[in-house]
């Protein structure tokens, strides 16, 4: 596996974007995949979209599985969309569970449209003083699981 960090981002959230074809689909949510990663690159969990729960986000899920006891300072979460700022399905937004986490650095394919809410999430990470990564060339790969919510291109 790829270590972790600028060098290895472009792997880890192409997995990520693979993920995202794992969900079960959904005309109410996006399909999402996410992997969180330590430092030293050994992958620390990975979820997607209504893995578990028909409301569970992909960042959500991965972050559930983390063991207890906090996460390596240096740890990503690589997700193929932007982490949610706002949700309708749950109290707690994916980008207040991973500051809640103490995860400082997060890497992404895709803004979020608004679709079902405000993409808002790269400003409440940036504000809670984590490091926000967009690699806006797997962005294509990232909506590919979701072109049945955007229409045409």
């Amino acid at each position: 596996m790829p270590s972790a960090g600028p060098p290895a981002d472009a792997e880890w959230l192409a997995l990520a974007c693979d993920l995202a074809a794992l969900c079960p689909p959904s005309e109410t949510a996006f399909s999402v995949g996410a992997v969180i990663v330590a430092p030293d690159g050994t992958e620390l969990a990975r979820g997607h979209s209504r893995e578990s729960d028909p409301h569970d986000h992909a960042e959500e899920s991965a972050l559930a599985k983390l063991r207890a006891g906090g996460v390596p300072p240096g740890t990503t979460v690589y997700s193929s969309l932007e982490p949610c700022g706002a949700r309708k399905s749950r109290p707690r937004p994916c980008a207040e569970l991973i500051v809640a986490a103490g995860i400082r650095r997060v890497v992404f394919a895709w803004r979020e449209p608004s679709l079902f809410v405000e993409g808002t999430g790269d400003e409440h990470l940036r504000a809670h003083g984590v490091e926000v990564v967009e690699l806006p060339a797997l962005a294509d790969r990232a909506r590919r699981p979701n072109a049945h919510l955007l229409g045409p291109a």
